[in-house]
């Protein structure tokens, strides 16, 4: 495996062949990290102090000694910055195998460890599978991973619609096996992710719509209306006003505004999301959609739409909690809800899944016992919820009272 390009601008190398970032300007704030611990990494703290982090000296976490040592690789001293570069290189397993599996981890710190540990595939692994990491950390992986790891970047469909640099590496990468490759092109031009420059996307637009090897023109005269007709609707949703902030969604209309008039507008944003293909949704719905594009798009039939807007970093907190008690998800989007650590340190969260009839009884016995009483009170009562739980809840406040 070749190295991947390092995620800072290179300095020097260590002896382990990690990355050394130059002195430059952190991509991270030091709130990124506790109280307790920025005085290890802030730039302003004397040398000694800094180098002592650098070194990995400092009692931490494995989430927060992977996010000090990055940060540290971004300090003015050189020497803590190849300090910190060959401390990260030589982190143990026990630190490693928990910090990269944390899905609380920054997604820059995750970026970073895919460069210094490209000589690992069982890491860069864990990074791949880490729902914080981002699209073009995976896309750099991908462009030069071994077989097995890209099948797995291979099987996240939502990452490759939204992020054709994904299905671009695993394309090219020649340690893709062809069918492989064949099934993700297949993929791409039924999602209408459009790859025109890509020899194997061409064959795939071929074998499902028909024509033979001379058909390219009027296949490439297909494509390009069908880059206008989306043009087209993305030009018509920007004049409707729904990629902006979300603050004026719930907003009351003003006295010149009809009911009429908010029902046809509303209509037209939804005639105009139709038209756009699956790959233009899931764009919409994780980087240009407001909430009304949003709540429009997670009643598309595709789940991969649906699984996009609720990985959106536009999402709200309310919105996740409304959704939390949701009876018409499907079981991948609650799946991710209820998996997901950041999301279920809300306590609504944890009530409304305990209260959905959908989260499966084990899920929602996990969070039974963080309840307060009166919500388990609630709980022992709801006729809606399996028996199993009810009864559990029932218990617990017997226990409680007794």
């Amino acid at each position: 495996m070749t190295d991947l390009p390092p995620t800072p601008p290179p300095d020097s190398a260590t002896e382990t062949g990690a990355p050394t970032a130059s002195a430059a300007l952190c991509p991270l704030p030091l709130e990124a990290l506790s109280a307790n611990f920025r005085k290890h990494v802030d730039p302003a703290a004397p040398p000694p102090l800094r180098m002592m982090g650098a070194k990995a000296l400092v009692p931490m976490g494995p989430k927060e000694l992977t996010t000090a040592l990055f940060i540290l690789t971004f300090d003015a001293d050189a020497a803590i910055r190849a300090t910190a570069a060959k401390s990260a290189a030589g982190l143990p397993d026990k630190i490693l195998s928990v910090a990269l599996r944390d899905e609380t981890l920054e997604a820059p710190v995750l970026g970073y460890f895919a460069s210094a540990l490209t000589q690992k595939p069982e890491y860069l692994e864990m990074i791949v599978l880490n729902g914080s990491t981002s699209d073009e950390t995976v896309a750099v992986i991908a462009s030069v991973a071994g077989e097995k790891l890209l099948d797995l970047v291979a099987q996240n469909q939502l990452r490759i619609l939204r992020d054709s640099a994904i299905a671009r590496a695993l394309v090219q990468n020649p340690a893709t096996r062809p069918s492989t490759v064949d099934s993700i092109c297949d993929f791409c031009v039924r999602s209408g992710l459009i790859l025109e420059d890509l020899a194997a996307f061409k064959a795939a637009r071929r074998r499902i719509h028909g024509g033979g090897e001379g058909d390219d023109a009027a296949a490439a005269a297909v494509a390009a209306k069908l880059h206008a007709d989306q043009k087209a609707a993305e030009v018509a949703l920007t004049q409707l006003g729904v990629t902006g902030p979300d603050s004026h969604v719930d907003d009351p209309p003003d006295e010149v505004t009809t009911d009429a008039v908010v029902q046809t507008r509303k209509l037209s944003v939804q005639q105009q999301i139709m038209k756009l293909t699956i790959a233009k949704k899931i764009e919409w719905a994780n980087k240009k959609g407001n909430k009304e594009v949003r709540t429009i798009l997670l009643r598309d039939p595709n789940k991969l739409v649906q699984l996009a807007v609720v990985q959106s970093p536009r999402m709200t907190e309310p919105e996740m909690v409304k959704l939390s008690l949701s009876r018409t998800l499907p079981s991948e989007v609650l799946m991710y809800i209820y998996n997901n650590r950041q999301l279920t340190k809300n306590y609504s969260i944890k009530v409304n899944l305990v209260n959905n009839p959908k989260v499966p009884v084990a899920v929602a016995m996990r969070f039974l016992s963080l309840l307060r009483a009166s919500e388990l009170k609630a709980v022992a009562k709801n006729k809606n919820i399996p028996n199993a739980l009810a009864t559990a809840a029932r218990n617990m406040v017997e226990k409680k009272q007794s």
